[in-house]
């Protein structure tokens, strides 16, 4: 005999609020495994591409991880090297460039050369403020938010956890499919598919979609002559995983430096306006129909307000699963939508026909993932 709903919900409940608060308590212990289990995630689908080409799970997670490794250590020896420097550039150039900005709205507004306008007030006080926070910024990245220890930790901790994952990951599901309740495993089964296929289809694909815009706008930039040009195609890159708003930033930022170093050169300035519109209609048109797909629920606004929230409530461990939990939840509340539609409150007592599907997608009896 199944239990009530009522308790069912009440245990679900709880359930939840622990893990919740496990989250919170542990966040920063957490850190490592969270990443495992993400790149596990990630990498499963290529594990399951080289057994299929005849290779046995071990050697297969032996090939990615030795590929990944290789490409790591090449990132730390030639790219981050290369990050970090532009960075302190940009920190250290920013007064500068505001000084520049002062001088020329000054020379076009001679009203505002007062030393109490606000304009110029603000305009002191933004490069100030940014040469501030950048200097912090870096010193935070490099000796702030965590210890060397916790760093060290960190890079040997969560290759370990993602090998042990990517192992043993198609046992780990199918252990979790065993425990399910008997009663709703299959109606469970269809949601863990389709917030399977919404994580596939934006966390893999975006993420794809993010590498390449980052690759591109860097090289393009570099090319261009911007000469912080790598480090605002990896920011533009890595923030179009919203989508939209890595363009819109990432061009303002590029246009932005480009006027001040190119100032008259309006071809050059050209050519970097024109390498993001490049880059946003290769995305749109080829990169994102064909990586991600045209439908995957995930609204732009909806992952700017989980990654906001969680960020605030959990930190950095919040922001890495604000993007899977806004998925489950968009699943969950199109699946409680399609529910309700077949429930008597929102059919009423003389509605007698055919209840609308749910959107959950059929019940399925295999594991998902």
């Amino acid at each position: 005999m199944a239990l009530p709903y009522q308790t069912q919900a009440k245990y679900w409940g709880l359930a939840a609020i622990a893990l919740l608060g496990l989250l919170w308590l542990l966040g920063d212990v957490l850190l490592p495994f969270v990443l495992g289990g993400a790149l596990a995630y990630l990498l499963d689908p290529i594990a399951d591409r080289l057994e299929r080409m005849g290779l046995s799970r071990a050697l297969a997670v032996t090939v990615i991880a030795l590929v990944t490794t290789l490409a790591a250590i090449l990132a730390v020896l030639l790219i981050i090297p290369a990050l970090v420097e532009q960075l302190a550039g940009l920190v250290a150039a920013a007064p500068g460039y505001a000084q520049s900005l002062q001088d020329w709205v000054i020379t076009r507004f001679p009203a505002l050369g007062d030393a109490e306008s606000a304009l110029r007030v603000q305009l002191e006080q933004a490069g100030e403020a940014i040469a501030a926070r950048g200097g912090q910024l870096i010193n935070g990245l490099l000796t702030g938010a965590m210890s060397f220890i916790s760093i060290i930790l960190l890079i040997v901790i969560v290759p370990v956890v993602t090998v042990y994952m990517l192992l043993d990951w198609d046992r780990m599901i199918a252990r979790i499919d065993d425990m399910l309740p008997r009663d709703h495993a299959p109606a469970v089964r269809a949601l863990a598919r389709d917030i399977d296929a919404t994580l596939s289809s934006f966390i893999r694909g975006q993420g794809s979609v993010c590498l390449i815009q980052g690759a591109f706008y860097a090289v393009a930039l570099m090319l261009a002559g911007l000469t912080y040009g790598l480090l605002v195609g990896v920011f533009a890159g890595l923030i179009s995983f919203i989508p939209y708003i890595g363009a819109l930033l990432g061009g303002a930022l590029a246009i932005g430096l480009a006027l001040f170093q190119f100032w008259g050169d309006w071809v050059s300035i050209g050519i970097v306006a024109g390498i993001f519109v490049a880059g946003q209609f290769i995305e749109g048109n080829f990169l994102t129909p064909k990586l991600v797909g045209g439908s995957v629920g995930l609204h732009p606004v909806w992952l700017i307000f989980a990654l906001s929230v969680f960020g605030s409530l959990f930190g950095f461990v919040g922001m890495l699963v604000a993007v899977p939990l806004a998925a489950v939840l968009g699943v969950l509340t199109r699946f409680a939508v399609g529910r309700y539609k077949q429930g008597l409150l929102y059919r009423g007592q003389g509605d007698s026909g055919p209840a609308p599907a749910a959107e959950a997608g059929p019940a399925g009896d295999g594991p998902a993932g």
